[in-house]
């Protein structure tokens, strides 16, 4: 079973197999710099939410490399590299000049513009 959302112009397409949500990305090609890396896994849900939990517990100390190594749980490189690219499309996370991965994702300011008063 697929399901496909249209989120800001990106197509975000879910399916479940054997009770786990994989998430792919269709990324419009004139926002993408890069080609897409067709040997490119798809990750699930649990994926991202345990790199997202380790850039949050970690963030402005390691640079992607340091970061993948201190994951709880084997993620393979190219399954991490598709995830930094969602985090930072997503501003979760933003990248120094040096390659420094920071944390950037601030709740209680998410609920302060979502609780603002509109006109």
């Amino acid at each position: 079973m697929k399901t496909a959302y249209c989120i800001a112009g990106k197509v975000v397409r879910f399916a479940l197999h054997n009770r786990k949500i994989y998430i792919s990305f269709d990324i419009p090609y004139f926002m993408e710099t890069k080609t897409i890396n067709p040997i490119a896994r798809s990750p699930t849900l649990e994926t991202v939410l345990m790199v997202e939990r380790v850039i949050e517990k970690y963030s402005g100390e390691f640079n992607r490399t340091e970061l993948w190594k201190k994951l709880p749980k084997k993620v393979m490189w190219q399954t991490y590299l598709v995830i930094l690219n969602y985090l930072q499309s997503i501003n979760k996370i933003a990248v120094s000049k040096e390659g420094i991965i920071v944390y950037i994702w601030s709740p209680d300011s998410s609920k302060k513009f979502m609780n603002r008063k509109r006109y």
